[in-house]
């Protein structure tokens, strides 16, 4: 490996993985797909001028950027917490499915209010980072202190102590390394390259990593007009199918990610409907909390020599 490449990846990349033979994580009730709704609450722990930031967020969904302060953003992320969050919480309450919140400390230390609704629906609280942004090129000291200061606001908030951790976008080189420094966290969701949970080695400790997904994830209604609700239905469905499909020898794991401001819009919330619906009405799901699926594979996998 050259210089190069081990300053991009200075913990090493592993391009095999299950090497085409995963494990059987052995699902309660024998489901063939462990489903994880994963809301993100980000609100409030945006860039913005206005409130003394250096800047303002730059995605969402309107191409336009202005030098100052820019109410128009703004207003489309209180949105997610004004209608979006309600709509989407009674839709899942309906459904009888719990899932991960997955929270920004600073916007659960200025709406402390929502972390608490969520856990009185029976939610997790993972935590998010502090502000919504990543930590690629974050020295450790600031990481070290964001971290920390993420998982009190969420304790303070909650009353739980945070148990999982998902950087947005790029981590760091010292990320998971300060999770698992700063203790109590079970997992992390900093990486994309898997259909089920998998051990990484960190500082001789076993740490568990539970791989999120940005293709089954609301995130593309930011990126284009053209992108409606039935199109995400659609995709997410073909998604849960396939993955059936293939738990009938090889269970995997699947996130659908959600964002209040959003997949909680009126016109796409018939689309997440039709795929709770789906996904539990199927008979081959396991719907939980992405704590109560790292659990679940440390209680099956914690003192085997694999995976």
């Amino acid at each position: 490996m050259t210089a190069t490449m081990e300053l991009r990846h200075p913990i090493g990349r592993d391009l095999v993985g299950y090497g085409g033979a995963p494990p059987d994580p052995r699902w309660p009730g024998g489901a063939r797909v462990a489903v994880s709704f994963v809301v993100n609450f980000e609100e409030g722990a945006e860039f913005t001028l206005s409130e003394g930031d250096d800047r303002n967020e730059g995605i969402y969904e309107v191409e336009h950027r202005l030098d100052g302060p820019d109410p128009c953003i703004e207003s489309h992320f209180e949105y997610g917490t004004r209608a979006g969050w309600w709509r989407v919480m009674d839709l899942l309450d309906r459904h009888g499915v719990t899932g991960t919140v997955s929270a920004c400390g600073r916007a659960v230390e200025r709406l402390p209010e929502i972390a608490r609704d969520a856990v009185r629906r029976g939610h997790e609280v993972a935590a998010h980072g502090w502000r919504w942004e990543s930590h690629a090129g974050m020295d450790e000291r600031t990481e070290r202190e964001r971290i920390a200061r993420t998982v009190r606001a969420i304790a303070a908030a909650t009353g739980q102590r945070p148990v999982g951790w998902h950087t947005r976008s790029a981590s760091s080189a010292n990320t998971r390394r300060l999770l698992v420094e700063e203790g109590g966290f079970l997992y992390d969701s900093d990486a994309y390259n898997d259909d089920l949970p998998y051990f990484v080695a960190v500082d001789g400790r076993r740490h568990l990593v539970l791989p999120y997904a940005f293709d089954t994830n609301d995130m593309h209604f930011q990126h284009t007009q053209r992108f409606s609700g039935a199109d995400f239905a659609d995709y997410v469905i073909d998604a849960f199918d396939w993955l059936v499909r293939e738990g009938a020898t090889a269970p995997k794991m699947m996130s659908v990610g959600l964002h209040p401001r959003m997949i909680g819009r009126p016109g796409r919330m018939g689309a997440l409907d039709r795929i709770l619906s789906r996904v539990t009405g199927s008979g081959a799901a396991w719907v939980a909390p992405r704590a109560a699926i790292a659990r679940h594979w440390l209680d099956t996998f914690g003192t085997a020599g694999r995976p």
